[in-house]
């Protein structure tokens, strides 16, 4: 490993996500932002991971994070949205399909 200074990982030291992943994720964002649901966002790039909040406000805890972890790509999938409360709400190999937990929320009854 090549000396970084202050210790922080190089690029290639981390996961990131790449432009057709954040197209994805960024397409969901922008829609429940038009719904008034999410208001902020964040990303952290990580040695084993990659993680993109969503946050109602950006003083709170986020709502979701939509994590990339690339060593359970072979075991129950890299893609996972995690819940505020910890809890892995849809894990697996296909972002898209991972992101259709947080489309639900889109759907309201017609009042």
């Amino acid at each position: 490993m090549m000396n970084v200074p202050f210790g922080f990982p190089s690029e290639h030291d981390r996961v990131a996500f790449d432009r057709a992943e954040l197209g994805v994720i960024l397409s969901i964002y922008g829609r429940m932002v038009a719904a008034g649901e999410w208001r902020d966002y964040a990303m952290s790039f990580l040695r084993d991971m990659a993680v993109f909040s969503v946050f109602r406000r950006a003083a709170e805890h986020p709502l979701y994070r939509i994590e990339k972890r690339p060593r359970m790509r072979n075991a129950q999938g890299q893609y996972a949205v995690i819940g505020m409360d910890g809890r892995v709400l849809k894990r697996g190999h296909d972002l898209r399909t991972v992101l259709r937990v947080l489309e639900k929320k889109l759907i309201r009854p017609v009042d």
